[in-house]
């Protein structure tokens, strides 16, 4: 890969990743303080990343594996979704945000699997190359929350409450207008059916690559990804809530530290593969969910707050050794002719159906803990998502046969 090609797949990964880590971690913060939202629209907020990743892959299967180049589509996803990122800042309700929200995640989340076709598509060998890229969009997430935390400070108790946190959706939608131009000058990453062949339902919604569930390890592997996004739900949803109540100042700033830990366990994906194959390198991402809930329950913002930083440094093996892995594993599996639409499908499983069902159990759990003064019992709170990763790791052993990936290209 030559050199400029690398400097435009990187720099692609960070903004987009820039993007999603500069209002995501601090939304459930923002919801509660600045528009009064309740627990149950802070949960339908959320929720709508996997009303978006569902329907991902039928704009993927529609348009980038038949008509239109993954680079131009990407660029015209962004410019929108700077629009819509304006107006989520300027709403100054729930009933008003909440539109632009649904919107919005309907614009982005087909483009996690079309900046991953556009980097495949340059690759003849994704197991050593991708990680190297995909690396910077966990940078791009770092960036994000440290320039929030400790440069601008918008997540500090006064600047929460003074509605600063606003400024996230803005810094955001600049980054996305800048992703969005810049995604014209990517390498041509053009479709991969060819378009005289004869147009199917399943064909124009993407869903050819379901034929891939007829290999029973992917099969397999598909049901684990929905699963094992319920545990990550309560993550996305409740940590920064979780770290703000228990009282751990600059929690974007803390959050962080879990990619600083996945550009590190990153880099070391390639080798992990090559030693110890895919099955026990997705196996050990599920099991540091369990670990990491285990410290997120017995930690505290005192004398035990080495154990929430852990928890959150975990980050890195939880990521990257399952989603990472996994996104690999679904470009070998697929071949040349569906890459778009089988990462769209994986996205489907993974931050749509799993993390849709792990939102709303995530919510009803987390409300049932809830004190009239909503005081939450985290303790109890973070066991559920424990146990749930062991139970699911348990069965991905029992029932995946370990094999060699060997890269279709």
């Amino acid at each position: 890969m030559k050199s400029v090609v690398k400097f435009q797949l990187s720099l692609m990964m960070f903004l987009e990743f820039f993007i999603w880590g500069g209002w995501f971690v601090t939304m459930g913060i923002y919801l509660p303080n600045t528009l009064e939202s309740s627990g149950a629209e802070i949960a339908l907020a959320y929720s709508t990343q996997s009303w978006g990743a569902i329907i991902a892959p039928f704009i993927i299967g529609l348009i980038a594996d038949r008509y239109f180049n993954a680079e131009r589509i990407l660029g015209f996803l962004h410019l929108v979704g700077a629009i819509l990122m304006y107006q989520m800042a300027n709403a100054n309700e729930f009933l008003v945000f909440y539109p632009y929200i649904l919107g919005y995640m309907i614009i982005y989340m087909p483009t996690l699997a079309l900046v991953n076709s556009v980097s495949f598509n340059q690759m003849d060998n994704p197991a050593n190359q991708f990680a190297i890229i995909r690396v910077f969009g966990t940078v791009g997430w770092i960036v994000a929350g440290l320039v929030i935390s400790y440069v601008f400070h918008w997540d500090s108790e006064e600047n929460v409450a003074q509605g600063m946190l606003r400024n996230t959706f803005l810094m955001t939608a600049v980054a996305s207008a800048i992703l969005g131009v810049f995604s014209f000058t990517l390498p041509k990453t053009p479709p991969g059916a060819n378009r005289s062949e004869r147009i199917s339902i399943s064909g124009i919604l993407g869903l050819d690559a379901l034929k891939l569930l007829k290999d029973r390890n992917f099969l397999i592997f598909f049901i684990a990804s929905i699963l094992i996004c319920i545990p990550l739900a309560f993550y996305y949803q409740h940590a920064g809530q979780f770290l703000g109540e228990i009282k751990l100042g600059n929690p974007a700033g803390k959050m962080t530290i879990g990619q600083v830990s996945e550009v590190i366990f990153m880099l070391l994906l390639p080798w992990f593969f090559a030693r110890f194959g895919f099955k026990k390198t997705i196996l050990f991402g599920m099991l540091a969910w369990i670990l990491r809930y285990l410290l997120f329950a017995y930690g505290n913002a005192d004398e035990l707050a080495f154990m929430l930083l852990i928890g959150i440094a975990l980050h890195g093996i939880c990521y990257d050794f399952f989603f990472v892995s996994g996104q690999i594993y679904t470009d070998a599996k697929a071949g040349n002719k569906y890459k778009s639409a089988a990462q769209g499908l994986i996205t489907l499983a993974t931050y749509g159906l799993g993390m849709l069902i792990g939102f709303w159990i995530a919510g009803k759990i987390t409300d049932y803990y809830a004190s009239a003064e909503n005081v939450h019992d985290w303790p109890d709170i973070w066991m559920f998502p424990a146990i749930f990763a062991l139970v699911v790791s348990l069965l991905f052993v029992l029932f995946f046969k370990n094999e060699k990936i060997v890269y279709n290209s």
